[in-house]
């Protein structure tokens, strides 16, 4: 199954996310700082830039969708 992603940075992120829509300190403890390299598929799902992996470190809920496209400028690949 082809899952589809925009990528963005951890600052990026934190201007998609509404206030108790993700639990920012569970991102900053799984290693999420302003120059991480995230990407987020359409279910929500945050994944994390490692050395040689992408690790879950979230998720988000509701009309995430189009405020992720806007501020990214990006669409689904």
């Amino acid at each position: 199954m082809n899952k589809n992603f925009i990528e963005l940075t951890g600052k990026t992120l934190l201007d998609v996310v509404n206030e108790g829509e993700v639990d920012l300190k569970q991102l900053h403890d799984s290693g999420v700082v302003g120059d991480s390299i995230l990407r987020i598929n359409k279910h929500g799902e945050i994944e994390l830039r490692c050395r040689d992996n992408w690790t879950l470190v979230g998720g988000l809920i509701g009309n995430f969708e189009e405020r992720l496209q806007k501020l990214t400028g990006l669409d689904w690949v």
